[in-house]
């Protein structure tokens, strides 16, 4: 099973939108595509850094782009777009 669950992140991505505006994220496929945006922007900062592939088995690269979201770091735009707060 995957925590937090896909309501969680939207609840977490959504809980800025004031109430009557239209919500950043609607569905699942929101969350899917941010997160792997996210996680393969990590796999090329990793790359272009020369650190070795071995290193994802502590955190693999999804499961930190999920925290990120979670956590706040990562941030959906309304286009769709992702914004990393921490660069």
């Amino acid at each position: 099973m995957l925590h937090p669950s896909y309501s969680d992140l939207m609840n977490v991505v959504n809980s800025e939108v004031e109430e009557g505006d239209t919500p950043v994220v609607n569905s699942r496929y929101s969350i899917v595509m941010a997160t792997s945006k996210r996680a393969r922007q990590i796999i090329a900062r990793q790359s272009r850094a020369g650190e070795d592939m071995k290193a994802f088995s502590v955190s693999k690269p999804l499961s930190k782009a999920v925290e990120e979201l979670y956590t706040g770091q990562l941030k959906i735009l309304p286009g769709g777009e992702t914004a990393d707060q921490e660069n």
